[in-house]
């Protein structure tokens, strides 16, 4: 039998006349692997601190077993400002003793890239006082994860980690023999790591078998059989049951939920876009072109992030980016932004950008917009439109896409300097979508945002007709809400990944790992000239429009399937050129990966 750890007896926790936590009972065991999610101000930040001795509760009790080893990430470290790294996150450890310490070294490894902590001028000797909030919550990861731990508490441990920190995070947790109760808003972290699920609603706490696939589903039925009538069955999770239950990559090994109760759920959930009819939609409001870069060359200040780069973002295209930090994903976006607003004049500093002459492009930047903090939320939205477009005859006004956005009728009539960073977020976002861009670029939009303001937005932007370009380090939203995925591996190129974020990680493990070849193995092979090696870049990115050309034929050739559906030698023909066309995009991509091989 486990042993308890933590137990936590009716405990209760107000704040002014609010009740965070009312007559909570829980406890954790060994061997636990916890997420807490709940909506921003619910109360689960208040819950862990509570959990870990670090705020006392109202009323109820709260008990550690005897020698209980605990470690506590919050969201303000408590580094020594005027400390080295090597002081707070080695000790009194000697070089040849942590350096031959392996889970110290995959610690260093998996936060900072090298064990030499790359990216701070003086590696390990560097003094923390100066450094930014990111560099030092990693130096506090980073110390917590060395020292032996009975219990792990993380709150938000994924913020200021790049998509290969967070798998890397992932993997080291699950190898841990720590218990763990993490609150995060990562949805593919909790079904990596967690086997419970602690859902904070309005006081309670419902617990949930599995990671975080098992608990949508779990929750979709709960609500199903408590529903007492259909406008309470109609939710948001019923529509990301369904993407997971279709199409989602499987994410758990064992899943717990009831698979014809989940089934039955979503019997008549559409997919969450119809991919014919946006892209239809976006050619008509968007014509033949949106961006063509010829042979771009992207800087920041002397430094080449992106060199020859010949590529097209067409009308409709979902994109998600990712890459290296530093290798200028926001330099791309501020570029083609740029372009963008000065209608084609402002030009990179080598090459062309092509703008569309329909383009209204809307851009979500990583900062907040300053808005004067007197405004009213309904007055902040209203002042960009009244009512916005949905395309197909749908309409809403700003105070239903308020509501949409989580901005209750009472909330809106919240001055916005009372907001939290999160709901300042969810405001921004609203307030470019209110201006009907056909265009938007979305630089690390799930910042902030609660796990059910992420699907709230996933949901709008199932049924929003445009050219999308995400840039994210959560997962989950990118396979969530693109359909395809590419990448700077900081070579200076974009190339495309055919399987996504899998492959990207794959890349950049083989990169981490590659071995210099010894002198007489490199004067055995003859080095590429850059011709060479722009030349394949170029048939790179010939390959890549080809498979989007492929793309479009089979969505058509699905479309026209579904309308013939009754008429069998009618969809033997086209399941032929479904046929013919599978076989086409199979000799593209391997021919795809040879040349991304060799360049």
């Amino acid at each position: 039998m486990a042993t308890n750890l933590v137990n936590l007896e009716a405990v209760g926790k107000v704040y002014g006349t609010r009740a965070l936590l009312d007559g909570v009972s829980l406890g954790v065991n060994e061997g636990d692997r916890i997420g807490v999610v709940g909506r921003n101000g619910d109360g689960k930040t208040t819950l862990i601190n509570i959990l870990a001795k670090l705020e006392d509760a109202d009323q109820g009790r709260v008990t550690h077993s005897g020698g209980l080893r605990l470690g506590v990430l919050t969201q303000h470290d408590s580094l020594d400002p005027a400390a080295t790294i090597r002081h707070e996150v080695i000790g009194d450890m000697a070089d040849h003793e942590w350096a031959g310490n392996a889970t110290v070294r995959d610690i260093l490894t998996g936060l900072f890239g090298d064990l030499h902590l790359p990216g701070f001028d003086k590696g390990l000797d560097t003094v923390i006082g100066p450094l930014s909030g990111g560099e030092r919550r990693r130096i506090a990861l980073a110390k917590l994860l060395i020292a032996e731990q009975d219990l792990i508490v993380l709150d938000e441990p994924t913020n200021h980690l790049d998509v290969e920190g967070i798998s890397w995070l992932a993997g080291h947790l699950r190898a841990r023999r720590s218990a763990l109760v993490v609150v995060t808003h990562d949805r593919w972290f909790l079904d990596q790591v967690c086997t419970r699920m602690w859902d904070v609603q309005r006081g309670a706490i419902h617990e949930y078998e599995g990671g975080y696939s098992d608990y949508v589903f779990a929750r979709a039925e709960r609500e199903r059989i408590a529903a007492s009538e259909e406008t309470k069955r109609q939710n948001l999770m019923r529509k990301e049951l369904a993407w997971l239950r279709r199409g989602a990559p499987a994410r758990t090994s064992k899943p717990r939920f009831r698979i014809e109760a989940a089934n039955e759920l979503i019997a008549d959930v559409p997919p969450p876009r119809d991919t014919a009819e946006l892209m239809k939609f976006a050619n008509s409001r968007l014509g033949k072109t949106v961006f063509e870069l010829e042979d771009v060359t992207v800087q920041a200040g002397p430094k080449e992030l992106l060199k020859h780069l010949t590529w097209q973002l067409g009308p409709g295209d979902r994109i998600g980016l990712v890459g290296v930090n530093g290798a200028g994903k926001t330099s791309l976006l501020r570029a083609l932004a740029e372009a963008a607003r000065t209608g084609g004049e402002a030009q990179p500093a080598a090459g062309k950008i092509v703008v569309g002459k329909t383009v209204k492009l809307a851009y979500l930047s990583q900062e907040v917009a300053e808005l004067d903090p007197s405004w009213r939320v309904l007055e902040a939205v209203q002042k960009v439109r009244e009512r916005v477009d949905l395309g197909k005859g749908r309409e809403m006004t700003a105070g239903q896409l308020c509501e949409k956005f989580g901005f209750t009728k009472e909330k809106q009539w919240t001055p916005v300097g009372d907001l939290s960073g999160g709901e300042r977020r969810r405001l921004q976002i609203l307030r470019l979508l209110m201006d009907e861009p056909n265009v938007l670029f979305l630089d690390e939009p799930t910042n902030d945002l609660d796990i059910q303001t992420l699907t709230q937005l996933e949901d709008v932007l199932d049924g929003w007709p445009g050219s999308l370009i995400v840039i994210s380090h959560d997962r989950y939203f990118i396979e969530r809400t693109t359909d395809r995925v590419h990448a700077l591996l900081g070579d200076a190129t974009l190339r495309m990944l055919p399987r996504g974020i899998d492959e990207y990680l794959e890349r950049r493990r083989k990169a981490v790992e590659a071995v210099t070849p010894a002198p007489a193995q490199q004067s055995a092979a003859p080095k590429k000239t850059a011709a060479v090696n722009r030349a394949a870049q170029k048939e790179l990115q010939k390959i890549e429009r080809q498979l989007d050309k492929i793309g479009d034929k089979e969505t058509k050739l699905h479309t026209q399937i579904a309308e013939h559906a009754t008429d069998f030698e009618k969809v033997a023909g086209l399941d032929a050129q479904l046929r013919e066309l599978a076989g086409e995009r199979e000799e593209l991509e391997m021919r795809w990966l040879e040349l991304a091989e060799d360049a």
